[in-house]
C-alpha cells in the first residue's frame, strides 16, 4: 500500500502530549502508522490528499453503544419513558431480532459514526435472540472498516426472577461464560494496531447475578480482556442498588472486582464524591453519554468533578433507541454544553471536549496506540472541511465544537480511507439503508 500524505491542513489539531496545533500541517502515513508530522513535507511518491480549507484531528473514539438499536429509533411507546419503562417497551421488540438484524443495524450504526469522525467504536451487545452472535457485529465492522471493541454482554435474570427483561432474552450463566471464552479466544487481539479487541460486559447489576458479575471479572482478567457495564445511570438505578444490594453502585462494583484500569462503566450520572474518588484512585474509566442521559431524563453526569479528580472520562453515543442518533462530534458538543449549564460557561472548553472525544476515549479503552496525531501512533485521522455554511465567519477553526461541520470530508482508519468526500468509501450505504428500512418495517408489522 502506497504512503499517503495529508497535505496543507489549515489547522492540524494533534492532541499529542504537547497539544500542538500546526498551521499548514502535513501528515505522512506509512503502513497504517503515522510516520511524519510537520509542515511542507515532500510527497516522495505518496498519494497526496489536499487538506487546504480543512481542520484535521485524530479520529474520534466512541466508548459506549448498542448498535442493534439503530433498528428501533423513535419507537412511540418509548419516546417519553424513563429508563426502566423504556426498557420494558423495547425488550419485546428486540426479542424478535436475528443475525441479519444484528449485522445490518451494526453496519448502519458504524457508518453513522464514521461519517461523524469516529474511527474506533465500542459496542455493548447484551442480547442474543434467534441465533444472534457477537460475530454478526464483528463482521459488520470489518465491512465498514472501523476499528472495533465489541463487548460480549449478557442478561441472566428475567421477569420470572424479578428482573426487567422477558425470560426469552436471558441466558444460562454457564453458557454466557462459555461464549465469552469463545469470542475472546477467537477475536481478541491485544497487539498494537489491533482492529478488533473484545471485552466482557454483563448488561447491568440489575440484569445479572452477583456471581456472574464476579465470575466475569475473574474471566476477563484471566484472558487479558477489559470489563464494561452500565452503572449509576439514574435515580431508579441507585434505589435498586440500595434496596437489593444494601450499598451504592460504586461500592457494589468495588466489592465484585469491577474497578481498575481494565474497567469502564457507562453513564455514571449519579456517582457521588466518594465513588468519584474511588474511580480516580483505581483508574476506572467512565463512558459519558450526554444525549441519551438527556433523552431519558437521567440527569447530567458530574464530568467536571470527575476530570478534576483524575477520573478517565470518554464519550459514548449510547444506543440509537435512547439517543436516536449516533453522531459522535455532536455528542462531544453536547457534553461541553451540559457542563457549562451545570457549572458555568468556563467549565469546559471546546478543546477539552475534543480531547475527551479523542485521547480520552483511547485511554479508557486502553488504546494508547490511538487517539492522537503523533509519530508512531496508528493512522486514524478525520479531515473536516471548513468551507461550509456552519463554519462561515469562524475565527478559530480548532474550536470545531463551537462552529464546525458535524460530518467529515475524509476519514482514515489504519491508513485506509473509510470516508471519501463525505461518502462511505467501503460499503454501498444506500443499499444498506434500504435493507435496514425493510427490516424496520417488518418489525413494526409484527
Amino acid at each position: 500500500m502506497a504512503d499517503i500524505l495529508i497535505k496543507g491542513a489549515d489547522t492540524l489539531v494533534t492532541m499529542d502530549d504537547a497539544r500542538r496545533e500546526i498551521a499548514g500541517g502535513d501528515i505522512r502515513i506509512s503502513g497504517g502508522v503515522i510516520a511524519e508530522v510537520g509542515q511542507n513535507l515532500p510527497a516522495n511518491g505518496a498519494d497526496v490528499v489536499h487538506a487546504k480549507g480543512c481542520v484535521v484531528t485524530p479520529g474520534l473514539v466512541n466508548t459506549h453503544h448498542h448498535l442493534y438499536q439503530t433498528l428501533t429509533r423513535a419507537v412511540p411507546g418509548g419516546q417519553d419513558a424513563l429508563l426502566f419503562g423504556w426498557l420494558q417497551t423495547l425488550y419485546p421488540i428486540w426479542a424478535s431480532f436475528g443475525p441479519e438484524e444484528m449485522r445490518v443495524s451494526a453496519m448502519i450504526g458504524l457508518s453513522e459514526l464514521a461519517l461523524s469522525g469516529c474511527t474506533l467504536s465500542s459496542d455493548h451487545l447484551y442480547l442474543f435472540p434467534n441465533g444472534s452472535r457477537l460475530d454478526d457485529t464483528i463482521e459488520a465492522a470489518h465491512e465498514v472498516g472501523l476499528r472495533f471493541h465489541p463487548t460480549r454482554g449478557a442478561m441472566s435474570i428475567g421477569e420470572s426472577d424479578g428482573g426487567l427483561p422477558p425470560d426469552s432474552l436471558v441466558e444460562d450463566e454457564a453458557g454466557i461464560l462459555e461464549d465469552c471464552i469463545r469470542v475472546v479466544d477467537r477475536f481478541h487481539d491485544a497487539s498494537d494496531g489491533a482492529m478488533v479487541r473484545v471485552g466482557i460486559a454483563p448488561c447491568s447489576p440489575f440484569s445479572v447475578s452477583r456471581d456472574l458479575m464476579r465470575d466475569a471479572a475473574l474471566l476477563a482478567r484471566d484472558k487479558g480482556a477489559m470489563l464494561h457495564t452500565h452503572l449509576a445511570e439514574n435515580d431508579e438505578d441507585i434505589a435498586y442498588s440500595l434496596e437489593k444490594f444494601g450499598c451504592r453502585p460504586g461500592q457494589y462494583a468495588q466489592d465484585l472486582g469491577w474497578t481498575g484500569d481494565d474497567v469502564w462503566h457507562a453513564h455514571c450520572v449519579k456517582l457521588d464524591a466518594q465513588e468519584i474518588d474511588l474511580f480516580a484512585k483505581s483508574g476506572t474509566g467512565v463512558a459519558h453519554c450526554p444525549c441519551s442521559n438527556c433523552r431519558l431524563g437521567s440527569g447530567i453526569a458530574p464530568v467536571r468533578q470527575m476530570r478534576d479528580a483524575g477520573v478517565n472520562v470518554a464519550l459514548g453515543v449510547d444506543g440509537s433507541a435512547s439517543n436516536d442518533a449516533g453522531n459522535l462530534v455532536a455528542e462531544a458538543r453536547q457534553a461541553m454544553l451540559l457542563q457549562r449549564v451545570q457549572n458555568g460557561a468556563d467549565a469546559m472548553s471546546a478543546r477539552e471536549a475534543l480531547e475527551i472525544a479523542t485521547r480520552g476515549g483511547a485511554a479508557v479503552l486502553g488504546r494508547y496506540d490511538c487517539g492522537q496525531i503523533a509519530v508512531g501512533k496508528r493512522a486514524d485521522i478525520a479531515v473536516w472541511d471548513f468551507s461550509g455554511v456552519e463554519s462561515a465567519g469562524s475565527w478559530d477553526a480548532a474550536a470545531l465544537l463551537l462552529a464546525g461541520p458535524t460530518r467529515v470530508r475524509d476519514l482514515f482508519v489504519e491508513g485506509r480511507q473509510v470516508v471519501r468526500d463525505g461518502q462511505m468509501a467501503t460499503i454501498d450505504l444506500p443499499r444498506v439503508i434500504e435493507r435496514q428500512n425493510v427490516l424496520a418495517r417488518g418489525l413494526m408489522a409484527r
